[in-house]
This record gives C-alpha cells, sequence and structure tokens, in this order.
C-alpha cells in the first residue's frame, strides 16, 4: 500500500503565493506519473498538473504560466508552486500517483486533499 500525504495549503489573498507538497511513503519500488488535481464545490474533479518519472510536465490551460509542477525523486515528494493565485484556484487539492511496488504490481492512489482557499 501506498500513502499520499499533501501539506502547504491554507488561506491567503490574490496574487499571494503557495507550495503544496505530496510526500508519498509504503510499498514503492517506483513512483510513475504524478500530478495535482482540484475539486471547487459543486463542480467535478479537474486536472490542474502532472510530471512523469523522467520529467516531463502537463499543465491545466486555466494554470499554465503561474503554477510550477516538481519532484524529487528521491525524498518521492512531488511539489505544486502557486503564484498568482486567483479566487478561482480555491478548491481542495489532491496529489495522485502512479507507484509501481515490489512485486512489480501497479496502482494508482490519491491523497486525502488540503484546501486552498484564495480571498479577492
Amino acid at each position: 500500500q501506498v500513502q499520499l500525504v499533501e501539506s502547504g495549503g491554507g488561506l491567503v489573498q490574490a496574487g499571494e503565493s503557495l507550495r503544496l507538497s505530496c510526500a508519498a511513503s509504503g510499498n514503492i519500488l517506483r513512483l510513475n506519473t504524478m500530478g495535482w488535481y482540484r475539486q471547487a464545490p459543486g463542480k467535478q474533479r479537474e486536472l490542474v498538473a502532472t510530471i512523469t518519472s523522467t520529467g516531463s510536465t502537463n499543465y491545466a490551460n486555466s494554470v499554465k504560466g503561474r503554477f510550477t509542477i516538481s519532484r524529487d525523486n528521491d525524498k518521492n515528494t512531488v511539489y505544486l508552486q502557486m503564484n498568482s493565485l486567483k479566487p478561482e484556484d480555491t478548491a481542495t487539492y489532491y496529489c495522485n500517483a502512479d507507484a509501481t511496488n515490489w512485486r512489480l504490481q501497479g496502482n494508482n492512489y490519491w491523497g486525502q486533499g488540503t484546501q486552498v482557499t484564495v480571498s479577492s
């Protein structure tokens, strides 16, 4: 089993920055693609950004140029640097990871979520 623990959410004003972290632990041979998703009240969960094990990134159009995803493979951690935050970025942010365990089984995992609230 793999556990994903997010941290770094909070309440900020529009234009400010936050950095989210997600640390993976457990039965991990390899972490493959990792990513961040978000879900606002009354809306579906949506992709924010993903990063492959080799560092290739993908972003939602709404966050391009403002958010940066990165990872530290030695620490099994993925980050999301969020700059120029807007009220519409308010949501619960979830970490996601594709992981391969020592039995060479692959599974997809979610964190418990961290709240980001941006006031205008």
